[in-house]
């Protein structure tokens, strides 16, 4: 999972401008939150393509009113296959309730994906655009809210 984080950090290096350290390495903060044993208000999960890991997703705010997928990545083979959507359906459908993602309009493969999934899973969905905090250097980010049931 380490490894796709970095695919994942150096894909949204696009929209963000983040630079790796001084070792090559992209920051994982959320990635480890998500792998910590003690930390269950958080979660990873990953993707895998005949037994090759092709993706992941990373999710706060288990134990919060509004769940919060905050990072989601797949491998450029396997993208518009049908794996992204149907992780996100598994992960809701584990975790009934309310759910956020956000994304930047300027990355258009999210800008497509999210509200489609959104819609697909709660025809209510929200899109709205939400201000960085205390990044006024940069564009609002668009966050979709959906709502899921147990089945």
């Amino acid at each position: 999972m380490e490894r796709l984080w970095q695919l994942f950090r150096h894909d949204m290096s696009a929209q963000s401008g983040e630079l790796p350290d001084a070792h090559g390495r992209y920051r994982r903060e959320r990635l480890d939150l998500a792998l910590d044993d003690t930390r269950p208000d958080w979660l990873a999960s990953l993707v895998l393509a005949d037994d090759a890991p092709v993706g992941l997703a990373v999710v706060r705010g288990l134990d919060q009113e509004e769940r919060v997928i905050n990072s989601f990545f797949l491998v450029h083979p396997v993208r518009r296959g049908g794996h992204g959507t149907a992780l996100v359906a598994a992960i809701v459908a584990e975790h009934p309730g309310r759910w956020a993602v956000a994304f930047q309009d300027t990355n258009a493969a999210a800008a497509a994906f999210w509200p489609k999934v959104a819609e697909s899973l709660d025809p209510a969905f929200v899109l709205e655009h939400v201000a960085v905090p205390h990044r006024s250097d940069l564009p609002p980010d668009s966050w979709v809210r959906f709502t899921t049931e147990a089945s």
